[in-house]
């Protein structure tokens, strides 16, 4: 069993893990059918750059803003009476606290969620909107959850993991049945990856109708669990770093989850951090959609060409999630301008005499280059008093435009320190 500061989780057991079935998802679809959203997975304008039919099948529109309302709801509905009256408790960073919260709500069933210190304002507050219980305390989601398993026993709650508990896990794979029922023919499903339950669900749903129906799980570089647990062939906590895919966040994956996904796994993939940032980035401008890092993974893996041999395929890709905070999005942005050769920095030496930044500005305005910001200092110039070095972000149309503005700036000038993070 998954232990915390000698506190059992008597639903996930290391030795003994429970494989959900089809029958068991086939179940929770009809069980949640009225309360949750059946979301659409339709075509992606991308789909022409990458040469692959790409769906994209839109849980971030769940009422909360993630899938994590399926699981939950299933979850919920199958308490006892008494467990109904008494309540759960969770520990979560946001998205699952926010659905057993919401739901909870629905359906007159008390909810206690721990959320770490570093969970987002937004998610803590929203959870509070739902009338729950919410307790806000541990440095990590790891301390969250020892308090929340030392709560459970101390107040009589079931505790609800958000990734391993089996009726999550069955709930969750509710989108594998809406993704076959909407797309016909499929080649391949990309699921992203934190704790399994997402991609064990929509395994078990996908392979049992469509056996040859490719299962693609992707993972941040920051946090590749999953692919840790296939390597050494059994789940183990690994050192997890920030990442802009919060919601995958997970430094052991569940054992329910990893018995149940690994024989139906056709292959993991590790994606960089920059391509997670330039597929919100793409995603916001080409799809008009707003998803976190987690639901961006799937085409960031499409975006740095890791899945050449779908290249002709029909492919869904999973947004699962849409609850990114509005200065992490900002980030985002920014990053992704700045990986794609679009956001550019650079520092160069200009005469301090008049004229002499208006003559730089000039000369970016001339091939279109848009200045963000810019900044001049001289006291730390040593080449001449005369001079004064000049840090300008600009924006460009892209790395080509940015390679014709890096050609200009060293003809004109000699001290040019130009830095472009396109990849």
């Amino acid at each position: 069993m998954v232990q915390e500061n000698g506190f059992d989780d008597p639903m996930c057991d290391a030795i003994h893990p429970q494989k959900i079935t089809f029958e068991d998802v086939s179940s929770a679809a009809f069980r949640i059918k009225s309360g949750i959203i059946k979301t659409l997975c339709v075509k992606s304008h991308l789909s022409k750059d990458a040469d692959i039919e790409i769906y994209l099948k839109n849980d971030f529109l769940q009422c909360t803003g993630s899938f994590k309302e399926r699981g939950a709801l299933n979850t919920l509905i199958l308490l006892t009476k008494e467990q109904k009256q008494v309540g759960v408790i969770s520990a979560s960073l946001g998205n699952h606290a926010q659905a057993l919260c919401y739901h909870g709500q629905r359906l007159g069933i008390p909810v206690t969620v721990v959320m770490p210190i570093v969970a987002p304002i937004m998610k803590i507050q929203k959870c509070k909107d739902y009338n729950a219980a919410v307790i806000v305390d541990g440095q990590n989601m790891s301390e969250a959850k020892s308090i929340a398993m030392r709560l459970s026993v101390e107040k009589g709650l079931m505790y609800v993991n958000g990734y391993d508990h089996p009726h999550i896990m069955a709930g969750q794979g509710t989108i594998g049945l809406e993704i076959l029922d909407e797309v016909p023919d499929l080649d391949a499903v990309i699921v992203p990856v934190g704790g399994g339950g997402l991609i064990a669900g929509i395994a078990t749903a996908v392979k049992h109708l469509q056996p040859n129906v490719k299962i693609y799980g992707v993972e941040s570089e920051k946090c590749p669990s999953m692919t840790a647990a296939i390597s050494k062939g059994y789940p183990e906590a690994s050192q997890i770093m920030s990442t802009l895919a919060d919601g995958l966040a997970v430094p052991l994956v569940g054992y329910n989850a990893y018995a149940t996904v690994a024989p139906l796994l056709d292959r993991m993939i590790v994606v960089k951090e920059d391509w997670i940032a330039r597929a919100i980035l793409k995603l916001v401008e080409t799809e008009k959609c707003v998803v976190e890092g987690a639901g961006a993974s799937g085409i960031a893996a499409i975006m740095a060409g890791m899945v050449p041999e779908l290249v002709g395929k029909k492919v869904v890709c999973i947004l699962s999630g849409g609850n990114i905070d509005s200065t992490v999005l900002g980030r985002c942005l920014e990053r992704g301008l700045a990986a794609e050769g679009r956001l550019i920095k650079f520092k160069v030496t200009v005469s301090d005499r008049p004229g002499g930044i208006t003559e730089l500005c000039k000369t970016l305005s001339s091939i279109g280059v848009s200045i963000k910001d810019i900044m001049h200092e001289r006291a730390w110039v040593i080449s001449d008093i005369f001079s004064v070095q000049v840090k300008v972000v600009c924006e460009t149309r892209g790395p080509e435009h940015s390679e014709i503005l890096k050609n200009l700036l060293n003809e004109k000038y000699e001290e040019v320190n130009f830095v472009c993070n396109s990849k």
